[in-house]
């Protein structure tokens, strides 16, 4: 039966046409749509409530330490059903090795801007390292880190960031330490304040895993643009050759930063066999974001060693996923 007959009897034999578009149809491939539409329905419970999903790039380090290309950074993200981006300054060795040239860092934006847009991905924060220590005891030193960031200030407003994120690396004696972190910040934060950029700080070891100590600074630098990136690991504060010789209480830290946070990273390690993190309870650390009114990106940041990136990378998500479900 040809099909303009057939169009032209549906009427009359309905079932007939319902018949001919299953047979015909059936075995059509997938839209890109459609499949975006089912990894997003994964997290739709969680992003439209609470909160939303995007991806850091460290969680896709050791494939660009094995030669990846980072700026394939945007679509992996979107094809694992991210919506943010969290870029690493570090993984971009094409940067680096042009000595952070204004050539170099304008091609590192125009390539990302342009991933980031084909991919409908959000550019959310630029995380910096290597660029000195804000927390220098010494005050020349000290200005000349806080100057080695203003490039990536820029590049961070020109590619739509909120934010950059900072380390407080530098002086280790705790007065020492908290005077050095809000004279650096402030600095930074000025420059920073022009652009329409935050400065955040995650505890990243050191005196920064300290939560009381950071949220001290906080209190000190009070800038509405300068914050935390509370990180749900990365609360030793001293190590050892054994692993962490002092560990700073990681629900503490958080409760602690979250009064500050402007963005949060979700650090997972390894999953049990029902998929949950072996080392933090992922329910009560969403239930002390969630009480802290936070309603922004949450970062996945997979550091584990028993699953690949990408698994490990979909693990996590699917346990923030789950774990959100059945918070207060």
């Amino acid at each position: 039966m040809k099909v303009k007959n057939l169009v032209s009897q549906s009427v009359k034999y309905p079932l007939i046409l319902l018949v001919f578009c299953f047979a015909s149809c059936k075995d059509a491939p997938k839209k890109t749509e459609d499949i975006k539409e089912e990894v997003a329905a994964t997290t739709t419970d969680v992003q439209k409530p609470f909160f939303k999903l995007s991806l850091a790039q460290w969680s896709l380090h050791k494939q660009v330490f094995d030669g990846g290309n980072p700026y394939d950074f945007a679509e992996k993200a979107n094809k694992l059903g991210f919506t943010g981006l969290e870029y690493v300054s570090a993984l971009y060795n094409d940067v680096k090795e042009a000595n952070y040239s204004d050539e170099a860092m304008a091609e590192f934006v125009a390539k990302s801007n342009e991933a980031a847009k084909k991919h409908g991905m959000t550019n959310v924060l630029i995380m910096i390292d290597g660029q000195g220590n804000l927390a220098l005891a010494d005050a020349d030193e000290r200005k000349k880190a806080v100057e080695s960031h203003y490039k990536w200030v820029i590049a961070a407003a020109e590619m739509g960031c909120h934010a950059i994120r900072v380390n407080l690396a530098g002086a280790t004696e705790e007065k020492e330490w908290i005077a050095s972190s809000v004279d650096g910040l402030k600095q930074l934060g000025t420059f920073a304040k022009e652009h329409n950029i935050n400065v955040i700080v995650e505890n990243h070891g050191g005196l920064s895993s300290n939560g009381k100590l950071l949220s001290e600074v906080m209190s000190l630098v009070n800038m509405d643009n300068v914050g935390t990136l509370p990180d749900f690991g990365n609360f030793c504060i001293k190590k050892s050759e054994e692993g962490c010789e002092e560990m700073y209480d990681n629900y503490k830290g958080v409760t602690e930063l979250m009064p500050y946070a402007k963005a949060v990273s979700a650090k997972s390690y390894n999953f049990d066999a029902n998929g949950n993190e072996t080392k933090i309870d992922y329910a009560k650390m969403l239930q002390i974001v969630k009480d802290a009114g936070y309603t922004g990106f949450i970062g996945v940041e997979y550091e584990g060693d028993e699953k690949g990136e990408e698994e490990g990378i979909i693990a996590t998500r699917d346990l923030l996923v789950n774990a959100s479900k059945n918070l207060k």
